[in-house]
């Protein structure tokens, strides 16, 4: 029998003491044992209660860091084939917006496993209005915002030491937060201060998604459904539109879940995408400017759709390393050229001619269809090989 209990900085409950109390075996992170004055076992987790189970030598209590099922060990447990009781505490997220003195049913909560994800972390902060960071070593506040700035302002709150004695909550800047020491800090919340809740909201986390999507914009949603297809934006990528023109493509990324950025030379054009950003309610941010130089200060793309420019600008994406790129072409011509340059750059693509028609009604009542003009889409991914 195991039984994980969660510790939250307060007493044990009744039950969960008795756990303790008859437990044969006492295993978790160190600093919650030495807190209970228990001895520390030798060797991994797993591999300690699997030499204590086919001893049977009795009863097995994990302890664990609040609520063990919300990015905590259980997982780690089941996974292993493990069917342990829980006893759970608060978690150090719940705690983190109660000390904040924050709703949380709207926050976007993300537990990156090193600093490997860090990129993935700010992507999903650039997109979200509301984050809950659980911090581990190399995404932490310092690192979160030096990403962020300076195109993307945003509030941090770091809490500190959560139920401990020196238990500390602070209202952040982005500058300070990079050059401000923290003392092993466990949750950041990143929050957009000019976000307002929604109390209509019936879903808790990321919102459930547009209702329809490829509605509006430069192309014509066939092609931009297709685009969007290829380009497969979502939570934690980070997608750029080179050429945004009104920006259908960068709002529907953004409605889908992922950071983009908008690049647009044309003051009227850039005009109407705020206008289309603010109508859709999503964050874009728009950098006005001639590409390629304007690429140049922006972070690498996860994926790049470029609906304006010349070969230049489609090398110079390539050159940046997308996994995906996507380009939209008015004549036929121009797809061999793309193609031989896209394969330099070590993608595989393929070109695709999109045309629609659309259905007219004449004067006497009667149908017909009206084709309109193709649209050459090149898409390519980025091969890795081994």
């Amino acid at each position: 029998m195991i039984t994980v209990v969660g510790w939250d900085g307060s007493p044990l409950s009744a039950k969960a003491a008795g756990c303790l109390q008859q437990a044969a075996l006492v295993a978790g992170p160190e600093r919650i044992l030495r807190r209970f004055k228990l001895p520390v076992p030798n060797g991994e987790l797993l591999d300690v209660l699997d030499e204590h189970l086919e001893h049977g030598d009795g009863p097995a209590v994990v302890l664990a860091e609040g609520d063990p099922g919300f990015f905590g060990v259980v997982r780690a447990l089941r996974g292993h084939g493990l069917k342990p009781a829980v006893i759970p505490a608060s978690s150090i997220i719940t705690r983190a917006f109660a000390r904040a003195g924050l709703s949380w049913e709207d926050a976007l909560i993300v537990a990156p496993e090193g600093p490997g994800q860090l990129n993935r972390v700010v992507n999903a902060c650039r997109a979200h209005h509301k984050v809950g960071l659980i911090v581990t070593p190399g995404v932490g506040p310092a690192e979160v915002a030096r990403e962020l700035a300076p195109t993307t302002p945003r509030a941090l709150i770091v809490c500190e030491n959560l139920g401990g004695p020196d238990e500390r909550v602070t209202h952040s800047r982005m500058g300070e937060a990079t050059t401000r020491p923290w003392k092993d800090p466990d949750v950041v919340l990143v929050l957009d201060p000019l976000y307002r809740a929604d109390h209509r909201a019936w879903v808790a986390g990321a919102g459930p998604g547009p209702d329809e999507w490829a509605v509006g914009g430069d192309l014509p949603p066939e092609v931009s459904a297709y685009v969007l297809a290829k380009l497969g934006p979502r939570l934690g990528d980070l997608v750029w539109d080179v050429g945004a023109g009104s920006g259908g493509i960068a709002v529907e990324c953004a409605r889908l879940g992922a950071a983009v950025m908008a690049v647009e030379r044309d003051e009227e054009a850039c005009a109407r995408l705020r206008a289309n950003v603010i109508g859709h309610g999503v964050k874009v941010a728009l950098t006005r400017g001639q590409a390629p130089p304007a690429l140049e200060p922006l972070p690498d793309p996860d994926a790049v759709f470029v609906g304006g420019g010349g070969p230049d600008v489609i090398v110079a994406c390539a050159a940046r390393a997308p996994s995906r790129l996507v380009c939209a072409l008015k004549t036929v011509e121009q797809v061999p050229a793309v193609l031989q340059r896209l394969k330099e750059h070590g993608y595989r693509a393929e070109g695709t001619q999109i045309q629609a028609s659309r259905l007219v009604v004449q004067a006497d009542g009667t149908h017909s269809l009206t084709a309109e003009d193709p649209v050459f889409v090149v898409h390519a991914r980025k091969v890795f090989w081994a």
